[in-house]
């Protein structure tokens, strides 16, 4: 694998020396500072890859690997008129990354909220602090801060009555902060949405329900994919975070059907995936190692990450990258195993590029401001033990007779 890690620009407290010295060779990263719909321009893309590349001269080389993420505007997911020159932008960004030899583009299809959490730094039994999101919690912010209308239909009636009782108890300083935490924007992003006014951006949903949210992404992929193809661009859609409905709002990229079902609405291999164990890991219904053999051909861009689903199976926390409930082991092999694929077939670069998501902030961190769940020392952490994983298990199959040659099949 391409071993990479996430940077979200030069105001990153993770400078790009902390992820050379993680041992990665390529960066993850986007230009943040594009409103979402404009087109990227080739100026500002070589800009970006000028100051990744800046110290190559004299230090171990990094190249930007891939975008993540080029977001699709609202106006696409509501299906809305306006869609089109929104994708006609997309196409523009596509192409002008494709002139400076980019080639692997993530994105999401989740309206309005990008991820949620309800806990930033959620202490794990050895003090270091994790992500977490629990039910609960985002009743209370659901039911009683925003107190959006009909969201009782969405709880059961004990978590309700639990989550009002919590308000009753809460500061106001506990409420503010649950608030910016549900609110907080896109990864990367310090501002939150403002309560006032986000009950509007639900509204405008209100007639999507998860099969118009679906036709609206297959559309979109059958204007963008053709075209990434063309440009020998992958896209890579990352699934949903969590992987179940909230405020409302459908999630229709959270299952193996729903992937099966993105990538024959678009038969072509730009159209892949951004395979992420954490949002996929959430659901137990979700079998991480077969999603991986099953779609290993449409894989571009691998997240690896370990979330462990609570008493509650809608709770759940970031774990340590090898435990949790993903089987790290059968996953990863998958991977490797697909990387000998392509290189089987002379599918030219075989090395897909993975970064160790999210880690737990701890040692020297702790005291640092980082963005939550992108802290150094945690994804270094994750980065060693995922490459320790790997080793292993590329020593264990060449000691084994040679796999059996796993032909992809493009899914009808």
């Amino acid at each position: 694998m391409l071993h990479t890690m996430r940077w979200f620009g030069p105001q990153d407290p993770v400078s790009l020396f902390d992820i050379r010295q993680a041992g990665c060779a390529g960066v993850v990263t986007a230009l943040h500072q594009l409103a979402v719909g404009e087109v990227w321009p080739v100026s500002e893309i070589r800009a970006r890859q000028q100051v990744v590349e800046a110290a190559n001269a004299t230090h171990a080389p990094l190249h930007w690997a891939v975008v993540e993420s080029l977001p699709v505007h609202e106006t696409i997911k509501k299906g809305l008129p306006a869609r089109e020159q929104y994708i006609a932008n997309y196409q523009a960004s596509l192409r002008n990354l494709a002139a400076c030899g980019i080639r692997t583009v993530c994105y999401n299809f989740m309206p309005v909220l990008d991820w949620s959490r309800t806990n930033l730094s959620y202490e794990m039994p050895d003090g270091s602090r994790a992500l977490r999101f629990v039910w609960q919690d985002f009743a209370v912010f659901d039911l009683c801060i925003l107190q959006r209308p009909g969201a009782a239909a969405d709880y059961e009636e004990a978590v309700a009555e639990a989550a009002r009782q919590q308000f009753a108890a809460m500061s106001a300083d506990e409420i503010a902060g649950l608030t910016n935490t549900v609110l907080l924007g896109l990864p990367g992003s310090e501002e939150a949405f403002a309560l006032a006014g986000f009950q509007k951006l639900l509204d405008e949903y209100a007639a999507i329900d998860a099969a118009t949210l679906r036709a609206n992404l297959h559309y979109f992929i059958q204007q963008v994919a053709p075209v990434a193809q063309e440009l020998g661009v992958n896209l890579c859609i990352h699934p949903d975070d969590p992987p179940y409905p909230l405020l409302g709002l459908p999630r229709v990229v959270s299952t193996a059907d729903d992937l099966a079902a993105l990538f024959a609405a678009c038969n072509v291999p730009a159209n892949g995936l951004t395979f992420c164990t954490g949002s996929l890991g959430v659901r137990a219904d979700n079998d991480l190692a077969a999603i991986a053999q099953q779609f290993g051909f449409r894989i571009h861009f691998i997240h690896l990450r370990a979330t462990k689903r609570e008493e509650n199976p809608r709770n759940f926390h970031e774990a340590d990258h090898l435990a949790g409930d993903a089987d790290m082991y059968a996953v990863v092999r998958e991977l490797v195993l697909e990387e000998q694929r392509r290189a089987a077939n002379g599918e030219g670069v075989t090395a897909i590029p993975m970064r160790p998501d999210h880690g737990h902030q701890m040692l020297d961190d702790l005291q640092n401001k980082t963005y939550p769940g992108y802290s150094a020392i945690g994804r270094l952490r994750g980065l060693a033990e995922l490459r320790g994983l790997e080793y292993g298990i590329r020593r264990g199959l060449a000691a084994e007779a040679p796999p059996t040659r796993r032909v992809a099949q493009l899914h009808a």
